[in-house]
């Protein structure tokens, strides 16, 4: 994970450990000034479900992309992370430029859409057909601060998904998993960001289907060898042989 400061000329911070503590105290992995942050605010774990945000005891005023987060958040790539007045931005460590496109047949692309996660459009998933431009000239406005404006455009050439900035803005620039970006391929999973807009292109036709593993069959064996050991089960039918024969010679005798 990369870590940028927008707007701020601290440096970029990177951290590739399983765990980082943010805070003002010097004992955090990214340290805070005191009245921005409490002694240990908040952690960032990373688990088989990705990027996980814990707010700390400490901690309050945790934001993700202008949304109050209270105890914990699944984080993804282009996330603003604002922890009193500072702001972060969550960037992969893989540039979009370098990430293998993935190649969609025909009749798999009405699977595709964008779902809008913060921004005005929150909560609406837009429908790509074909192309789908957003900005001043397209069928989706995009609402900039200070008045400011921008578009963008999704579409499909050569099978694979594509996205390209029309019209740009240097406050605001386009990008992907939190890197600006003209012009890059997109993949499933991946999230767009505008300003305060936010996309996350949901294709469920592309997801890999999970390899079903069937268990290995159970050995076979008999049904005396649940009752106990096979010693033990000799033991029983030897004793109801002599049990048989002791009442068979006493028969014998009485008569």
């Amino acid at each position: 994970m990369r870590i940028e400061f927008p707007n701020s000329a601290r440096e970029d911070f990177h951290w590739d450990a399983p765990a980082l503590r943010i805070g003002s105290a010097p004992d955090n992995d990214l340290i805070l000034a005191a009245h921005q942050a409490g002694t240990h605010h908040l952690k960032i774990l990373l688990d088989r479900r990705g990027w996980v945000l814990q707010v700390l005891p400490q901690g309050n005023r945790v934001y993700v992309n202008a949304r109050p987060v209270r105890e914990k958040a699944l984080l993804r790539a282009g996330d603003i992370l604002s922890v009193g007045d500072c702001r972060m931005l969550l960037r992969s460590d893989e540039e979009p430029a370098h990430s293998a496109p993935v190649t969609v047949p025909a009749e798999g692309r009405c699977t595709v859409a964008l779902r809008a996660v913060a921004g005005p459009l929150s909560g609406r998933v837009l429908s790509l057909q074909d192309k789908l431009e957003l900005g001043p000239l397209g069928r989706i406005p995009l609402e900039l601060p200070q008045g400011e404006a921008a578009s963008m455009s999704v579409l499909w050439r050569d099978g694979q998904l594509w996205l390209e900035a029309g019209q740009q803005s240097a406050r605001y620039p386009l990008r992907v998993n939190g890197t600006p970006v003209e012009r890059a391929t997109l993949r499933p999973g991946d999230q767009i960001g505008l300003g305060m807009h936010r996309f996350v292109v949901d294709a469920p036709g592309l997801e890999p289907e999970p390899e079903i593993v069937l268990p290995p069959p159970e050995p076979e064996h008999l049904p005396e060898e649940d009752a106990g050991p096979r010693g033990e089960v000799w033991w029983l039918i030897a004793t109801a042989a002599v049990l048989a024969l002791g009442i068979a010679v006493a028969l014998l005798v009485r008569f």
